[in-house]
């Protein structure tokens, strides 16, 4: 594997609603990114493999590489649906590179965000991150999955916006502009549940745009939901002992919104992230490579 100079480094970020793979050199730093589907290795295991490799096809050719420096290649991979050796493994068998290190998608979405220095990320997209880094030791909490977690995240304001928009039709609560566009979007309330009955964590995550969007508007329904995930993101920081004058980094899609409605004392020290989580995970296929 070593006998190519300078090796080809992969940096792979797999999430719910899709993947993003960037290679390059040591030397060079990034030279291609593609982007690819799905790829939650818990939630469809042959389709997020599939996706990651067709997408790393894609970044190699645009790289001017050929697609077997792959059996070459140093690769970190941050996947959603890592939840530990045994899948880590497979994952690996599956993968057609030199040398493969995988982890879950917090590891990679830390080191994007702020790099080595101490500091807590907010990442939040179709799932959510909350993360303390303090002496190079990353704790972690919340993100357990969709299902049973990821509270403020993507999906979790999919999810929140369709259950609100049933109360309107069900007469609970007053209607405002983002159930109506709901409801016009999905096709009335019969519409609503047929996609929910099939409907991923991605699937749901694509309406958080609209969450966002009509709460900055105003709308009562979008800031009742956007208020909601960030009291549940002021309890989690609180857990993992945040304190005022400490870093504080929101990414992913949804996370920088979040900002105006945490509290002046959380954003008192807000950074904007370095980077992305397959720039973290590029850094570190390069300390890899350099093992």
């Amino acid at each position: 594997m070593m006998d190519q100079y300078p090796p080809i480094l992969i940096g792979v970020d797999g999430g719910g609603t899709g993947c993003r793979v960037v290679v390059g050199t040591a030397q060079d730093g990034i030279l291609a990114e593609a982007k690819g589907g799905r790829a939650n290795v818990s939630t469809n295991f042959d389709e997020a493999i599939a996706h990651i490799l067709e997408a790393t096809r894609t970044a190699l050719n645009d790289a001017g590489q050929d697609a077997e420096q792959m059996n070459h290649a140093v690769a970190h991979l941050g996947l959603a649906g890592f939840t530990g050796p045994d899948i880590g493994k497979r994952v690996t068998d599956a993968l057609p590179f030199g040398k493969s290190v995988i982890t879950e998608d917090t590891t990679t979405t830390i080191v994007g965000a702020i790099g080595p220095a101490d500091g807590f990320v907010l990442a939040l997209g179709t799932g959510t991150i909350i993360a303390r880094q303090r002496g190079g030791v990353q704790t972690c909490i919340g993100g357990w999955c969709y299902q049973v977690s990821d509270q403020a995240s993507g999906a979790w304001l999919g999810h929140g916006v369709l259950e609100q928009t049933l109360l309107v039709v069900d007469g609970i609560v007053p209607a405002s502009a983002l159930t109506d566009r709901m409801l016009e979007k999905l096709g009335g309330a019969a519409g609503i549940v047929q996609f929910s009955l099939k409907a991923r964590p991605g699937d749901f995550g694509t309406l958080a745009p609209d969450v966002v969007e009509m709460a900055a508007a105003g709308d009562p329904i979008g800031r009742m939901l956007m208020q909601r995930g960030a009291d549940y993101l002021q309890s989690a920081l609180g857990a993992l002992e945040y304190q005022t004058n400490d870093i504080l980094c929101l990414s992913g899609g949804v996370g920088p919104h979040y900002a105006g409605y945490l509290p002046d004392q959380m954003t008192a020290n807000l950074v904007p992230a370095k980077g992305r989580a397959v720039d973290g995970a590029f850094a570190l296929a390069k300390s890899a490579a350099a093992q």
